[in-house]
């Protein structure tokens, strides 16, 4: 090998023994593997001598357990909470290498390299890749087409990455893909998707959250943890400006509800409901759920009869359509309201009185058992 792999190497053992012994010792143990002791060091070289021990001492047990693969993200996590600088001011400072470069390759091809915010490049590979499929999809139909008619087709065999380089370029020289169009010519209205997970503390601005209230200095500074970045995919962290900014254009976001001492996940809703919740409690309620009132559902507002600001759930057992007056009426006045089973409505007057409002029935049609017919008197 050459002395340039040598000189690599060496300067790898070395980081590895003298700034991660334990991480090294559980290797020659046959704990965890070169490639476990691989993520590790990669994701905590940047940390402080005193950082790095705990940092390896939260990795090895979950080294032991977990494969290389998924423990990268494990690892990122944990060196995150751990670095003396938000991923704001590293993302600030990192923006400033941002670049477009070229290697050129064998046989006359190159490669166009891009080094942006993680976000942008996501979107950008997406966008890519959901025009690739649709493209590749309407040439299989084509083909299908062509051989069941007995006509004769020149069959397009590019594989997705063929057609997302084509594409690629193809956009970047003419703005549009005109030369690599879909028959509709509906390439350019696909718009790109990424996943963004948001500590609800990030999302609000919050950079520290005290959820002790201790009553002393030392105290405070032990029990005010640094709120967890956004991330990109659950993989790569977002600064809080970006994650915020795509918040504020999102038509909606689900939200992970978890343990606040293990953070496990214990239930996934949404504050807006889907279209097809909409369907189902339009068709149910049909009208305004309060006692007498007759307002078609859809000029009524949806209202959670538990108030998702206090955990209330996005589901049709506790939704329902008020009209606006009365919806005014259930939040700024005496009156309450509790969904019971089959979407029946017990409404309390301020007097202590009860009303049950129950979902109108459908104009359908009903079955009924031949002979409980038959013992009908009429």
């Amino acid at each position: 090998m050459s002395d340039r792999t040598v000189e690599r190497r060496m300067a790898d053992a070395m980081l590895l023994v003298e700034q991660f012994p334990t991480v090294w010792a559980a290797q020659g143990a046959g704990r965890i593997s070169a490639a476990h002791t691989r993520v590790i060091v990669d994701a905590g070289s940047h940390l402080d001598d005193a950082d790095r021990a705990a940092y390896a001492a939260v990795m090895i047990p979950l080294a032991e357990e977990e494969s290389p693969n998924r423990l990268r993200l494990l690892a990122r996590r944990e060196a995150e909470k751990l670095l003396a600088r938000s991923i704001d001011e590293r993302h600030r400072d990192a923006r400033a290498t941002r670049r477009v470069w070229i290697t050129d390759g064998e046989d006359g091809m190159a490669g166009l390299h891009v080094h942006a915010p993680a976000v942008l490049v996501h979107g950008m590979f997406d966008r890519l890749s959901q025009a690739a499929h649709a493209l590749r999809d309407e040439n299989r139909a084509a083909a299908r087409d062509a051989r069941q008619d007995g006509q004769e087709h020149a069959a397009d065999e590019r594989t997705v990455d063929e057609i997302r380089a084509d594409l690629l370029t193809d956009l970047v020289l003419t703005g549009v893909p005109a030369g690599h169009d879909t028959a509709d010519g509906l390439l350019g209205a696909i718009q790109a998707r990424i996943d963004i997970t948001v500590p609800v503390l990030t999302l609000m601005g919050n950079d520290v959250a005290d959820v002790t209230g201790a009553a002393d200095a030392g105290d405070a500074a032990a029990a005010t943890p640094v709120a967890p970045p956004a991330e990109l995919d659950g993989v790569i962290p977002v600064d809080a400006e970006t994650a915020r900014v795509l918040a504020g254009g999102a038509s909606g976001w689900n939200r992970v509800l978890t343990d606040p001492v293990s953070g496990r996940m214990l239930a996934v809703d949404r504050y807006r409901p889907s279209r097809h919740l909409r369907r189902h409690l339009r068709a149910r309620d049909q009208r305004c759920r309060f006692p007498g009132c007759r307002i078609v559902a859809r000029r009524c507002d949806l209202d959670h009869n538990h108030d998702a600001a206090t955990g209330g759930a996005t589901c049709d057992t506790n939704l329902a359509h008020f009209c606006r007056r009365h919806h005014v009426l259930k939040h700024h006045s005496p009156w309450h309201v509790e969904q019971l089973s089959g979407g029946v409505l017990r409404w309390t007057s301020p007097t202590g009185r009860t009303y049950l409002d129950t979902p109108p029935a459908p104009n359908t049609v009903v079955f009924r058992d031949t002979a409980v017919a038959a013992r009908a008197p009429f």
